[in-house]
């Protein structure tokens, strides 16, 4: 397999989980959320990036992923 084929496959995988997160995702609760975490969730489940989503929030890693607990959003590893 080439560098190109597994590069176009992981992006499939990538794009496959984001619809996953967005599906799942209580987007009623999202939208209540003040601008910073509603910001920091939409980034989360579009790019699937928690370190950086807990930059954008201000929160340690565990207090976010209580937050995308409540906002029924998939970490998927």
């Amino acid at each position: 397999m080439s560098l190109e084929e597994i590069r176009k496959k992981w992006e499939l995988i990538e794009e496959e989980d984001a619809k996953i997160r967005s599906k799942m995702a209580n987007w009623e609760f999202i939208d209540r959320q003040k601008p910073l975490i509603k910001n920091a969730l939409i980034y989360y489940i579009k790019t699937g990036d928690i370190r950086r989503a807990c930059k954008m929030a201000k929160m340690g890693i565990d207090a976010f992923r209580e937050l995308l607990r409540k906002a029924n959003i998939p970490v998927i590893t």
